[in-house]
């Protein structure tokens, strides 16, 4: 992952698509969240998840204007991010594919299925960006970049956290599932970033 992302942050117009691909995710993720809520049943953590995910993705378009590049990535379409189709796609079918799995295992449907999906897929994506968003600022750092996620990194912290106190109380055996919806994300991480290296055409780093 680490040379993948010095050589778009060393590329100005590569490193908008970057920062526009994450707030992309970001706020896909913030519509996830919201659309796993119950009508009337909505906590506070709920809420707080989703509020902080919208920031992050109105932060990291924010970024943009620190690369002089604020003409760039005004919107989400296909030309302004990396990836743009597995990009989209993403969340999507990792929420498809958890749901079919906690269907099987618990058989579960309607408002729970998709309450106990928001659990599982929110701590997969907040386990990957534990290790990604400190990547990337480890990189940002080395190349003196004005662009800053540590901010990012302080919340997904917390964020993670707090599913793991979710997730304790949805199944005492909760680390059984979590560390097989781990690997299915892995999966689709490594396939995406496979990608990514080719549409960048990067020498494998494999």
């Amino acid at each position: 992952m680490k040379p993948i992302l010095e050589n778009i942050v060393n590329d100005n117009t590569l490193h908008a698509k970057w920062l526009n691909t994450l707030s992309y995710m970001e706020n896909a993720g913030a519509k996830k969240i919201s659309a796993s809520e119950h009508k009337e049943n909505v906590n506070l953590i709920i809420l707080k998840h989703a509020a902080e995910e919208h920031r992050h993705a109105y932060y990291l378009k924010k970024q943009l204007d620190k690369l002089a590049q604020g003409s760039l990535c005004k919107t989400y379409t296909n030309d302004e991010l990396l990836t743009p189709n597995q990009t989209k796609f993403y969340l999507n079918a990792l929420d498809v594919a958890v749901c079919r799995y906690l269907k099987q295992e618990f058989n579960l449907s309607g408002y729970e299925l998709k309450f106990a999906a928001y659990l599982f897929v929110t701590y997969a994506i907040e386990v990957r960006a534990d290790e990604l968003y400190p990547i990337y600022q480890d990189v940002l750092t080395a190349a003196k970049s004005k662009v800053n996620v540590k901010s990012i990194i302080l919340e997904e912290e917390g964020h993670l956290e707090e599913m793991l106190n979710q997730l304790k109380d949805f199944s005492p055996d909760w680390e059984k599932y979590a560390e097989l919806i781990v690997k299915i994300e892995q999966g689709m991480f490594e396939d995406w970033m496979t990608n990514l290296e080719i549409k960048l055409q990067l020498p494998s780093l494999a």
